[in-house]
């Protein structure tokens, strides 16, 4: 066992204890670094001054060697790490349903905040109004910068019905407390219905599994016994999830050619997913809008950016989050593990969109962003939980009384009436399950119900579209222009 964990110790040791084995050969192959890991390993827990345990030598240095890559989406997983990883798995769990990530280092110009990638639909977290790109600060009154990420999820996850407490710093200088209680978060997958008044099928993906594409199946034929015309696929805060779930999705839809392909130094992991025409369950005749923003990430994105470059669909809403790796998991127990990047993926046109993003065709913004005393009128309605309380007692609101609420509160709060009426919608329908859009104060869907109902050529329409080669190879030669 002692043999093990000094194999595995941590490359961290090695950057500081460097000189004290400097040889100067660069050519030093992996056993001879080896000899020196366990030479430390076997020196610090022989002699450092306090007894050390060597299970905590153990995962330091495992965490340790997974930071010295500088890869986000390689980390060791302790035993909490994968408990979280096999209840999101497993389907459901007690917590409040947030998609989160941390930066590793923290300075006091730029604290290590947890930003929010996206919120679970239906969950603690969205119901709140937590949204993409929210930082949170604290945690039950204790600073996130203070915490690894390990902690982050240890406080919030937990017993169903327990409360706790996030302070969200959203945008410059919105800070406000927003308490939630723990629930169990069942992972759904899909959500789809028809629009009201319309011929136009909606169908929102909030996370890849390998059940997506036979719930994706089960929209298309809902719709195709209702008469759909056209559809919306909602990938907005959609963080991926299992690739091949995508993969599966994209193939109905796509009838020749690439999906994705992935590619690395690692000859096994090069490969390349097709479309098969059998499998093709959507006519090229259907107008396909796709609505994206910074939520949506790695495997929404492998479907999005596999039907803009086959000119299928027109992509609306803002850039997509830009996740290009593909990782896989290795146990090195039943209680830890760890995840490491294997490949990148590549779309049809054969670009990695890795920190760089899909482009919408049509740029929609739901909200502007606010002036400085637009965030202090917003912080301030949310912390003085006006809407909270009277939604309390008045619960079954109508839309006109939503409207008339929010014009009250206006008097006060000179905030966009748009969003008053949005703030109290959140709350009155918060333990609804049966709400799949808000026309009221989504502009992106809008924007796409529009778009479907005023194109004569939808064909010629995405024909005009750029797939991401032609897109990437305009901004490197814009950027060589520029310098």
């Amino acid at each position: 066992m002692k043999k093990f964990i000094s194999a595995a110790f941590s490359l961290l040791f090695v950057f500081i204890t460097a000189q004290c084995f400097a040889d100067g050969d660069s050519k030093v192959n992996s056993y001879q670094y080896m000899k020196k890991l366990n030479s430390v390993f076997e020196f610090v827990q022989q002699n450092y001054v306090d007894e050390v345990d060597a299970k905590i030598l153990y995962e330091g240095a495992l965490k340790g060697m997974m930071e010295a890559l500088g890869d986000p989406y390689s980390v060791y997983l302790d035993s909490n790490s994968m408990r979280d990883l096999t209840d999101t798995t497993a389907g459901s769990f007690g917590g409040v349903g947030l998609y989160i990530s941390k930066a590793k280092e923290s300075s006091p110009e730029k604290p290590s905040y947890v930003e929010v990638s996206s919120a679970i639909e239906d969950t603690p977290g969205a119901k709140a109004g937590i949204q993409s790109g929210d930082m949170i600060t604290a945690i039950d009154g204790k600073p996130t910068p203070e915490m690894t990420i390990d902690e982050v999820l240890s406080h919030l996850r937990g017993e169903i019905g327990t409360p706790v407490t996030v302070t969200i710093l959203r945008g410059t200088n919105m800070k406000f407390d927003v308490r939630l209680i723990r629930d169990r978060i069942e992972v759904q997958t899909v959500k789809y219905t028809m629009l009201e008044n319309s011929k136009i099928g909606y169908m929102r993906l909030i996370q890849f599994t390998p059940e997506t594409a036979n719930r994706v199946q089960d929209a298309l034929d809902d719709f195709e016994k209702k008469g759909y015309t056209s559809l919306i696929i909602d990938l907005r805060d959609n963080p991926g999830g299992v690739i091949t779930g995508a993969i599966d999705v994209a193939d109905k839809f796509i009838d020749d050619g690439v999906i994705v392909s992935t590619k690395s130094r690692l000859l096994f992991e090069n490969q390349q997913f097709t479309a098969s025409k059998g499998k093709t369950k959507v006519s090229k005749k259907i107008p396909i809008v796709v609505l994206i923003n910074r939520g949506s990430a790695s495997a929404s994105e492998i479907l999005s950016g596999a039907l803009k470059d086959y000119h299928l669909a027109y992509l609306i809403g803002e850039k997509s989050y830009g996740k290009g790796s593909v990782q896989q998991v290795r146990l090195l127990s039943k209680e830890d593990g760890f995840k490491l990047t294997m490949a990148r993926y590549y779309t049809p046109s054969d670009v990695n969109i890795d920190k760089i993003g899909i482009p919408p065709d049509l740029e929609v913004k739901n909200l502007e962003k606010f002036t400085p005393e637009e965030e202090e009128l917003y912080v301030k309605l949310l912390n003085s939980n006006v809407i909270n309380d009277y939604v309390e007692k008045h619960p079954n609101m109508s839309e006109k009384e939503i409207s008339a609420k929010a014009n009250e509160i206006r008097k006060t709060y000179a905030l966009d009436a748009r969003l008053l009426r949005r703030l109290i919608r959140v709350q009155v329908l918060k333990n609804r399950t049966d709400v799949y859009y808000d026309l009221d104060f989504d502009l992106q869907l809008n924007e796409a119900i529009k778009l479907i109902n005023n194109t004569k050529d939808f064909e010629k329409l995405l024909k005009g579209t750029k797939t991401l080669k032609q897109l990437q190879d305009e901004a490197k030669l814009t950027e060589t222009e520029t310098k």
